[in-house]
């Protein structure tokens, strides 16, 4: 792990970190997930079947997991883990319900009208990534605003193990979420799958869910058949801190980034030289023990960086550049520093908030945007889920009081009959 107390080494580590993944010059993975979408939208289920067979070693048959087995696994987890999936799911529907997007009509002076009405997709699918790790705070992440949007099916896809089983808690935490049907299926066949449709997936308006990056490749490419919340690289946090902040504490915030996978990103931009070292020392003391060790070692390695900033505003100037997913500021001066803070997907203040805090069950969604991404787009929510609709009605004496001005601008636009059609009405 790097560290570095230069303003320019620091940018220039900065960016090579947010373009650790270029989805857009990885030709070899373009083409084969690209040949993977090619065969489903084809064959179907034989070609998703092949390539679960192929890429998880097991032969998906039947696909779906029955709601039988939902049930059980949601009776077979102990009455603890009950509980905190049920406080978790309480506090992020009750944020979420707050999303809900309002409909509103203008009424114009001489009688027109124009609306904007929300309405939920149909369906929708979630991709819930198998692996490294089991994530039923994803289900619940994914499910709930989709619920709560009003979508009358969600289909949630997940890659099973080499037996074919997906995680009970996992299927525990979809039981709970009220999701339709589960299939047991991965990777960009799954995607695939519920972009174009087979005999036993329904094809969907919206897929949401992270994944690796065959998974992100094959939601970049079905976009334009289907909806996608966003293309998420690994994840990364960021952390602004100074001498008031504990150094165990900041090592124990970035492993929790960097036990995610190798790709993961953990950065720390302090105004202490010996918090600098501290936290190095902490972060190799703690991995030594850690039950994700080559995971941590990798991450941090290829991954990690420390800055000594001269002061706050060189903290927010190479946090607001980078734009990172998570950004915790452990500072006296938080608050202050909060104000300078422009692009972050989520943001946690002061040391009774780890970012641990957001990722389970402080309400506010963990889908978020990655590699520099919350510059422009932010969370996945209930809108994700939902599309809007303009419509408008104009009487004879609102078309007749504005028609002079629609007519000069089709007219400077050199587009004649969208003039005549408003001119004509006129003539009779």
């Amino acid at each position: 792990m790097k560290i570095v107390n230069s303003k320019r080494e620091a940018i220039q580590e900065l960016k090579r970190i947010s373009n650790r993944t270029n989805f857009e010059n990885n030709n070899k993975i373009n083409t084969i997930v690209a040949e993977i979408l090619h065969e489903v939208k084809t064959y179907g289920d034989i070609a998703v079947e092949k390539y679960t067979r192929k890429f998880d070693g097991f032969n998906p048959d039947p696909m779906q997991v029955s709601a039988e087995d939902l049930k059980h696994a949601w009776n077979k987890i102990d009455s603890d883990l009950k509980r905190s999936l049920e406080v978790a799911h309480k506090r992020i529907k009750k944020f979420h319900e707050k999303e809900i997007p309002s409909s509103f009509t203008i009424k114009g002076e001489y009688g027109d009208k124009v609306q904007r009405i929300w309405r939920p997709v149909k369906n929708a699918g979630i991709y819930i990534p198998g692996g490294r790790a089991a994530y039923p705070s994803t289900v619940l992440m994914n499910a709930i605003p989709a619920t709560v949007a009003g979508v009358e099916e969600i289909l949630m896809v997940s890659p099973g193990n080499t037996k074919g089983e997906i995680n009970e808690t996992v299927l525990a935490a979809a039981y709970l979420s009220g999701i339709n049907k589960v299939f047991r299926i991965g990777g960009a066949q799954a995607i695939a799958a519920l972009a174009f449709g087979t005999d036993q997936i329904n094809k969907v308006d919206v897929i949401t869910g992270p994944g690796n990056i065959y998974v992100t490749t094959a939601k970049k490419l079905i976009y334009g058949s289907t909806g996608i919340d966003s293309l998420a690289g690994p994840s990364e946090i960021l952390i602004i801190a100074d001498k008031t902040a504990q150094s165990n504490h900041i090592a124990s915030d970035l492993l929790a980034q960097a036990e995610h996978d190798p790709l993961a990103s953990s950065i720390l931009l302090t105004t202490s030289k010996t918090q600098a070292k501290e936290v190095l020392d902490e972060i190799y003391k703690k991995i030594e023990d850690h039950p994700r060790k080559e995971i941590c070692m990798q991450s941090i390695k290829n991954w990690g960086l420390i800055v000594i900033c001269e002061n706050y505003e060189s903290c927010i100037e190479l946090s607001n550049n980078f734009a990172p997913e998570h950004l915790e500021i452990l500072a006296l001066h938080s608050k202050k520093i909060l104000e300078g803070i422009e692009n972050a997907g989520a943001i946690f203040l002061g040391k009774w908030t780890p970012e641990a805090v957001g990722d389970y069950l402080a309400g506010p969604n963990h889908t978020l945007p990655t590699s520099g991404n919350s510059r422009f787009s932010g969370s996945l929510g209930v809108e994700t889920f939902m599309k809007n609709t303009s419509i408008i009605e104009f009487n004879e004496k609102s078309l007749k009081v504005n028609s002079l001005d629609i007519i000069n601008l089709a007219k400077s636009e050199g587009l004649h009959s969208h003039a005549n059609s408003v001119q004509i009405r006129f003539e009779d």
